[in-house]
């Protein structure tokens, strides 16, 4: 008995047709899937070139050890950024290192420029100028226009806490005189213990600068910087003349050399707080050893916070053989200076016409 074998022979043709359907259907595939890899790529780099939706400057505050989930949190809550899947690719593609502070955030930025505000730690600052010749009291009208809660009774404790004072590297009583006046950078949190700290820091800074510079200087002669402070504050009261500073500074110089009372009547002001309009004769007999025009020598301390200009002028004084000086009252805001009394006593005289008297 025999078996009967079938054989299924292969069709050559019939296997070319199915090789090229294959083929089609794995090359439309390919193509299905290159163009949705590029849809998902121009998907994803779209939502990533976005901006903030925020149309103003936004100030925000990263807490220490914030998350990048955090911090997209926090940008959702502030209107900044509300795609949290476009800022969870960003830090998965390019790993952030998110600092801690308070930042300010423009308007219409991408999410690469928001996360490199973040990771840049450069924390928010609000600039506050603060004139020179003002007096530690004066000095809040100016900070609160940036800082409206700022606390004007504690600014004023502190500034006359011994104890504070020391800490900061000042030996005086009191911080007048050593709040230089320039514009600074505060930090947008900052108190009235870390603004009076940053502008001691610019005080003390621009002494150890003077200390350094060549050529002659008053340092011998005055002793310290307290008292340099101290003169110069009442050069910066005396005139707004920069060029004319100098010219004040030898006069008082001059007065202090030979013994005679400087005669300053801003220190008289400063006594009472009486900053502008007249000096009553009582004021001017004060017992108060601030009254330059009763006691001979320097106050005990500055009567205001003077600028570097006022500060060099005290330590270079222009030589000068006069002992007085009276405002024109012109209007220029110049001054005349005498080195006898009769003359002094013509230009007061002639100041007294310009005043129409």
């Amino acid at each position: 008995m025999h078996k009967e074998y079938t054989f299924y022979f292969c069709n050559p043709l019939n296997f070319l047709l199915n090789f090229y359907a294959m083929k089609k259907i794995f090359s439309i595939l390919f193509v299905f899937v290159v163009l949705a890899a590029l849809f998902c790529g121009f998907s994803i780099k779209k939502r990533l070139d976005a901006t903030s939706k925020n149309p103003d400057t936004v100030l925000l505050e990263v807490p220490k050890g914030s998350s990048a989930a955090k911090v997209s949190q926090i940008l959702q809550e502030k209107g900044v950024w509300d795609d949290a899947l476009a800022f969870k690719i960003w830090c998965k593609i390019n790993p952030p290192a998110l600092k801690a502070g308070w930042f300010e955030i423009p308007a219409h930025q991408k999410l690469n420029e928001i996360i490199a505000i973040i990771e840049s730690g450069k924390n928010a600052v609000r600039k506050v100028t603060i004139p020179e010749g003002r007096a530690s009291w004066e000095i809040p009208a100016y900070l609160k226009k940036a800082f409206p809660d700022l606390d004007e009774d504690r600014w004023n404790r502190l500034v006359q806490d011994p104890k504070f004072t020391r800490s900061l590297g000042v030996e005086a009583n009191s911080l007048e005189g050593y709040l230089l006046p320039e514009t600074y950078p505060f930090p947008i949190d900052a108190d009235e213990e870390t603004i009076l700290k940053q502008m001691v820091a610019a005080n003390l800074k621009l002494r150890d600068e003077l200390k350094e510079q060549p050529g002659e200087s008053m340092w011998n002669t005055l002793g310290n910087w307290h008292r340099v402070l101290t003169l110069a504050s009442v050069v910066e009261e005396e005139t707004g003349k920069t060029d004319e500073r100098p010219l004040i500074s030898g006069v008082f110089h001059n007065r202090l050399r030979i013994g005679m009372p400087l005669g300053a009547d801003p220190t008289v002001r400063f006594i009472f707080r009486n900053l502008t309009g007249p000096i009553y004769k009582s004021q001017l007999n004060s017992d108060s050893p601030y009254n330059t025009r009763k006691f001979k020598g320097l106050m005990p301390g500055p009567i205001s916070n003077p600028g570097r200009k006022a500060i060099e002028a005290a330590l270079h004084p222009a030589e000068t053989k006069a002992l007085y000086f009276v405002a024109k009252d012109n209007g220029s805001g110049e001054h005349f200076f005498s080195s006898t009394l009769a003359d002094h006593n013509k230009f007061k005289d002639i100041a007294a016409k310009n005043r129409g008297e």
